[in-house]
């Protein structure tokens, strides 16, 4: 649907209370019934209270939307369009402006509103990421370069990875190292000969990706050409628009153009021919991006993001942070970047269980211990537990992603614990590949809620334990300090990770040293 994008900015700014009523969708709150939306970023405040309002239209979410509403009841709410919510004591208003909105109940649980949103709405499209995704570590080469991508240290990291007795995985090779943002070439000063990286970065095992964005630099002679050829998103007065990003300020691709999506797949394939490189970070191309800005195409901010997102598609090896509306199908979802402190910790299983009723299963809960550099600088307090019980969450989460160098910021002690962590993944990995790819024909979580698998038992504001599967509860431990915490087994009988058969339906309290992850399988 074609947009009149000035109106529409001007519109969505304003405040849903108050605007006709005619263009909002009322639905009442029922008393015990709680909802989650589809803003990533937001899981940890989820179920969702009164006086919550969003708008999912061109904002500055930096990671996965979707247009989606769930609720326990079995209800749920989409549009194909963004829309605007808010909560209220009795009520839900929902803006119905732009496109018809979906709400209906469509079921009794949280699993089959999900369920059918999955079916109807954005169906598996029975592909998944290759299976190195969820069997090996992936390893991102940003907390310890930063902006100074180079060979040698590039291969000093993955050689210490293998020396330090941690398994090789998928190496990302993160910003700067290309000649420019849009010159997508390694950088001959800081990579005198890339192919024979690569050729012993593969020896060793690794599958090695590299970061990508949309922008490009005004000062190269790519842009020059591109510009040229009209190539670029473009400002109010029809020139090429200069956007402001983290990195500065850039030109942005339109890929309503089917000749900029042309040029890009080409960068990326002839990486792959000249290189052997096995896929790429697909970064930036967040919806705030493109507010304001005009298309080949008149489409909404979110659309410029999943079209940006749809590239991946034809890259196995893909990563992304901020999607729109891509669910079902076969991209890696990273969450945004963390914190190095335990209330960021505490976020992740939250995020995470909201990625999967949100149609995004395959992800991975940022980089262990935190994704901001400036946390690992060499004046930096670490806190060497927080790593451990960081690891500990990812280890059996879909992906477990590392950059900062264990080995360089840990003592023996804590480092042996990240190994056992790892060694413990490697137990369960068959059975997080099985559930991969079940997802990919099924549309099903790979983690799930307590709420999603054990329904109207009162388990739904449960934010530090979940299901992997339906048959293994995982409660790891994620406050400073060894002590014990609670647990909460549904009924049945569970055999826990200290061999111990307990009878469910109640809460039980263990003790969790530094080494121990709990977890608990059904044995029923």
């Amino acid at each position: 649907m074609k947009l009149n994008l000035i109106f529409l900015i001007l519109l969505m700014a304003s405040p849903l209370i108050g605007q006709d009523m005619d263009n909002t969708i009322e639905i009442e709150r029922t008393p015990n019934v709680n909802w989650w939306a589809g803003i990533i970023r937001e899981g940890h405040k989820m179920p969702l209270e009164s006086g919550y309002e969003a708008n999912l239209f061109g904002q500055c979410w930096r990671n996965q939307l979707q247009p989606l509403l769930l609720s326990t009841d079995g209800q749920l709410v989409w549009s194909e369009e963004p829309f605007q919510f808010e909560f209220g004591e009795t009520n839900i208003l929902i803006d119905d402006n732009f496109s018809s909105v979906f709400n209906g109940k469509v079921g009794n649980t949280l699993r089959d509103a999900y369920l059918y949103a999955s079916k109807n709405f954005f169906p598996p499209n029975g592909v998944m990421p290759p299976k190195e995704f969820f069997s090996i570590p992936q390893y991102n080469t940003w907390i310890e370069l930063t902006y100074n991508q180079n060979q040698e240290d590039i291969l000093n990291y993955a050689r210490s990875i293998i020396e330090k007795g941690m398994p090789p995985g998928i190496i990302m090779i993160d910003d700067n190292w290309q000649e420019d943002y849009g010159k997508w070439d390694f950088h001959q000063g800081r990579f005198p000969n890339p192919k024979a990286m690569m050729k012993e970065l593969k020896e060793m095992g690794f599958k090695v990706m590299l970061w990508v964005c949309p922008f490009v630099s005004p000062d190269s002679e790519v842009y020059r050409a591109l510009d040229k050829k009209g190539l670029f998103m473009q400002d109010q007065t029809d020139q090429t628009a200069m956007v402001r990003w983290w990195n500065g300020v850039s030109a942005l691709l339109d890929l309503t153009n089917q000749e900029s999506e042309k040029w890009f797949k080409q960068v990326l394939d002839r990486l792959i021919e000249d290189y052997g490189v096995d896929g790429f970070k697909l970064d930036a191309g967040d919806t705030r991006f493109y507010v304001g800005l005009k298309s080949t195409k008149e489409v909404s901010p979110n659309t410029h993001t999943e079209l940006f997102a749809k590239i991946g598609l034809d890259y196995p090896y893909n990563e992304y942070r901020a999607t729109w509306k891509m669910g079902g199908k076969h991209l890696v979802q990273r969450l945004h970047d963390k914190n190095h402190d335990w209330t960021d910790l505490r976020k992740l299983i939250p995020h995470m269980l909201l990625e999967g009723i949100m149609g995004y299963p395959f992800s991975c809960p940022d980089m262990i211990g935190g994704g901001q550099f400036k946390s690992f600088l060499d004046d930096a307090v670490i806190d060497q537990e927080l790593i451990v019980r960081s690891t500990q969450v990812h280890a059996l989460m879909p992906m477990m992603q590392f950059s900062v160098a264990p080995w360089r910021i840990l003592d023996q002690y804590h480092f042996q614990v990240v190994l056992d962590a790892i060694e413990l993944r490697k137990k369960f990995k068959e059975t997080i590949v099985t559930l991969a790819k079940e997802s990919s024909q099924n549309g099903e979580p790979i983690i799930r809620s307590m709420e999603y698998v054990f329904p109207h038992q009162g388990y739904a504001i449960i934010s530090d334990q979940f299901m992997l599967g339906n048959n293994i509860l995982v409660a790891p431990f994620m406050d400073k300090g060894e002590g014990a915490r609670k647990v909460v087994l549904p009924n049945g009988n569970w055999k826990s990770d200290l061999g111990e058969v307990i009878s469910g339906g109640k809460t039980i309290e263990t003790e969790v040293p530094l080494k121990r992850i709990p977890y608990y399988i059904s044995i029923d």
